[in-house]
């Protein structure tokens, strides 16, 4: 089997964009073309259609070669829920939950043994694999445990692009740095440099690269212009980098950033509509007045909660949706918006019962069960008989507090168990990750925001999300391919 390995000389250099790039280029080409990422930190996951876990980076590259996603592209999937511990989800399933210094001495050893597992089962599969490193390669405290970087290239004798952020500055230092710190025969399969995210004239930087192809005798094969488009993002420090690109927009929609948000790829969709901005607010910043407010998916429920009670963000909200403001709550933040949230095993922290905003008559149960499946029904709101698809990742039970409650809220979709809308439709929850994603749900959904405006409504006759996503994977790879020589590679 063919494969390349990615790595990058710092984290955000840009690895998973080109992975996802050269999935599509080589896809285009007729290879099945597999991404493989041996360990991924993330707290943004998909679910794949056999109910496993794995990171939406790899999702959205696999979508990019044209394949379904499938657990064995992502073997190791770490969720950061604080006190420096994460969830282990090995091979789609969450397996427990450690400390770093744990991790790295019970884990290593399944942790590897699993990598090649995949490894082999994708070889039989697939004619080419490109697979991602993790942050740099060069992380000496870490290289004897490292599951992700020259590890996996060495196992599979992989030739290795090295990427490189250059807006960042420092990047020629940062490409030496590295391959010092490369062990002999790890340095030996980089193959090429990538220089990624260049602002400004290529005459100006080619003496740098004739020294740095002199200094390391490895070739640039590539300098990437800066690209402006966003993309499914790993983490929330992405979220810091992003700069509005909308002069101005008819809807202002607010996403609170929660300290351990989760699957904020959910707001991609809205990103990508012309007439929306989405901004996301720390918890200590005003609310204003936006035309929706969405509490999104987060790690840990409660400890956000917590943290919107503490910072008066949960207040805020309160007041918002008393003067007439629309909330939207998805996964975790349908949690917080009910009236209280209970741990009786202390899966979160200490076991108790926690209150919640009180905007939805509905008591959460967290326990150690996690659901995590593909669904597919048929909405009651905002517009009845549309078909929705998404998936569920959570660790709770959420049902209506009382019996009498039931008149103040309907069921969002004919599954009553998966969201909630009030009776002024104001107030909504669910568990469906990916309902922007559907288009006429996104489009009706935008449409009551709209009208509150006075706005005309949008047309809701528009393709899912997945068309737009096709479209942008297209655009990316058509971008890379122009600046970038893979010949060395394929």
């Amino acid at each position: 089997m063919k494969s390349i390995m990615v790595v990058g000389t710092t984290s955000h250099a840009g690895k998973s964009l080109i992975t996802t790039a050269i999935c599509r280029i080589l896809s285009r080409r007729g290879l099945r073309v597999a991404p493989f990422k041996g360990q991924n930190m993330a707290l943004n996951a998909y679910v794949t259609a056999n109910g496993g876990e794995i990171g939406y980076a790899q999702a959205v590259q696999a979508w990019a070669a044209g394949v379904a996603p499938l657990v064995e592209m992502n073997p190791i999937l770490l969720k950061p829920q604080g006190n420096m511990t994460s969830q282990i989800i090995l091979k789609g399933k969450a397996i427990g939950t450690v400390s770093a210094t744990d991790y790295y001495e019970q884990y290593f050893e399944l942790g590897w043994q699993t990598v090649q597992e995949c490894l082999q089962y994708l070889s039989t599969e697939f004619d080419c694999l490109v697979c991602e490193g993790a942050g740099s390669p060069a992380e000496i405290n870490l290289k004897h445990r490292d599951l992700t970087n020259m590890r996996v290239a060495k196992h599979l004798n992989a030739p290795t692009l090295l990427v490189v952020d250059i807006d960042r500055g420092g990047a020629f230092a940062h490409v030496v740095g590295t391959l010092e710190l490369l062990d002999p025969d790890e340095r030996a399969l980089i193959k090429g440099v990538v220089i990624n995210k260049f602002r400004g004239q290529r005459s100006i930087l080619e003496p740098g690269i004739k020294w740095l192809e002199a200094r390391t005798g490895i070739p640039v094969v590539g300098v990437v212009p800066y690209l402006e488009q966003v993309f499914p993002a790993e983490d929330s420090l992405d979220l810091l980098e992003r700069k509005p690109a909308k002069a101005t927009t008819e809807l202002n929609i607010a996403v609170v950033r929660l300290p351990r948000i989760a699957n904020f790829t959910d707001f991609d969709p809205l990103e990508s509509e012309p007439s929306v901005t989405v901004k996301y607010l720390h918890p200590k910043q005003d609310l204003g007045y936006p035309d929706a407010v969405i509490i999104p998916g987060t790690k840990t429920t409660i400890a956000d909660l917590m943290v919107l009670q503490k910072s008066g963000m949960a207040q805020a909200i309160q007041n918002y949706a008393a003067s007439g403001g629309t909330v939207l709550g998805i996964c975790g933040g349908f949690q917080m918006l009910g009236q209280t949230i209970v741990d009786p095993e202390g899966i979160e922290g200490p076991d108790g019962k926690y209150p919640g905003v009180n905007l939805l008559p509905i008591k959460t149960v967290i326990t150690g069960q996690k659901i995590a499946r593909q669904r597919q029904v048929t909405s009651n709101y905002p517009q009845a008989g549309l078909p929705v698809i998404g998936f569920e990742i959570h660790q709770g039970r959420t049902r209506i507090e009382n019996p009498g409650d039931q008149k103040s809220c309907q069921p969002l979709f004919d599954d009553v168990n998966l969201g909630l809308v009030d009776s002024c439709q104001s107030v909504w929850g669910t568990y469906l990750h990916g309902i922007f994603d559907n288009g006429p749900w996104r489009r009706a959904w935008l449409n009551r925001l709209r009208q509150q405006r006075g706005l005309k409504s949008l047309p809701t006759g528009v393709a899912n999300y997945k068309e737009q996503r096709e479209q942008l994977l297209d655009s990316l790879a058509n971008h890379i391919e122009e600046h970038l020589d893979l010949t060395p590679f394929i």
